[in-house]
Order: structure tokens, then C-alpha cells, then sequence
């Protein structure tokens, strides 16, 4: 049966009380601000809220998101502005909101690594490549191997750090 915004967030509500998720994507509809405010002040403090549809990498919508106390969390799709240079600029505009940022792939991926790259180079400290099942995917965690073989004592891994909730951080607060 259908739920209504509530009903889906007093899901999650118990779930999160349950089970230790520390992530939800796409939690509610893409349009649906009003429900994404209210999923963001119950569980925006606990866990991290991730917009894909929602913000669909375009600063344009991340601001009004921003603006309205939704999500605290941007999926980068680096296909999905059109440029890298928007692309870096969703990002940035993420670490200025202190909302985390999650470098994505896309289907139909390939063995590219630029994915890797940025998510180091920008210091997203999250990427979403999906599981080692295929080399698109593999390729990327191989690269993150490689980056961090090349930084030697320089790589820091961040652990649950990466997760950090803009709650906690006072923006949203």
C-alpha cells in the first residue's frame, strides 16, 4: 500500500531506531520539500540524508534544498550538470554548506577512474561505485588502492568520519 510522507518517515524513524543505518538515499520523493524537511529534522541529526533525485547534482536545486533545511548529503554524478567545472562547483557548494558529498557513478559505467580521482582530490571522503562485481566497478576501487599506494603516510582514511551529519556540525541545527 501507498504511505503518505509521514508514514514513510516514521518508517525510517523506527528503522534507524533499530538497525544501525547510518545512510538513506533518495528517501522521499524528488518534489516532495515539504516531506524532506520533515524526513530532515527527524533523523537529519542521526544519520546522513542523501539527495540524488532530489538535487540531481544541479546547483540550482542543491540551493533550494539548502535554503529549505533538507537532506544533508549531495550524490555527484559527474554527467549529470554537464560540466566538471558545475560538477566541482556542487561539491564545493556542499563543503560551504557542510552538507558530505558522495562521488557516484552511473549505469552503464566504464572502466574509467575519474570518479576515484575526485573524490580524493576534492576530499569528498565517500564514493559510490558499486559492488566489486564488475571491472567498471573494481576499476574504481583499484584506482583508490593505487591513490592511496601513492600517498603512502599522506592517506587518511576517514572511517565513519566521512559520514559526519550537518546537524552535529550546527549548520542545520
Amino acid at each position: 500500500s501507498k504511505m503518505s510522507s509521514e508514514e514513510m518517515v516514521a518508517f525510517y524513524e523506527k528503522l534507524v531506531a533499530d538497525f544501525p543505518i547510518l545512510s538513506i538515499e533518495d528517501g522521499l520523493a524528488e518534489y516532495d520539500w515539504d516531506g524532506w524537511k520533515l524526513l530532515t529534522e527527524r533523523l537529519g541529526g542521526k544519520i546522513q540524508l542523501v539527495g540524488d533525485d532530489l538535487f540531481v547534482t544541479n546547483t540550482q536545486r542543491f540551493k533550494k534544498g539548502i535554503d529549505l533545511g533538507v537532506a544533508n548529503s549531495i550524490l555527484i554524478k559527474l554527467n549529470q550538470i554537464g560540466t566538471l567545472s558545475e560538477t566541482i562547483e556542487a561539491i564545493e557548494m556542499a563543503k560551504r554548506y557542510n552538507y558530505t558529498a558522495i562521488i557516484s557513478h552511473r549505469s552503464g559505467e566504464t572502466e574509467d577512474t575519474t570518479i576515484s580521482d575526485l573524490a580524493v582530490g576534492m576530499g569528498t571522503g565517500q564514493i559510490k561505485a558499486g559492488s566489486c562485481s564488475r571491472t567498471d566497478r573494481t576499476s574504481k576501487y583499484n584506482q583508490l588502492l593505487r591513490i592511496e599506494e601513492e600517498l603512502g603516510n599522506e592517506a587518511v582514511y576517514l572511517g565513519k568520519d566521512a559520514l559526519k551529519i550537518a546537524y552535529s556540525e550546527g549548520y542545520l541545527s
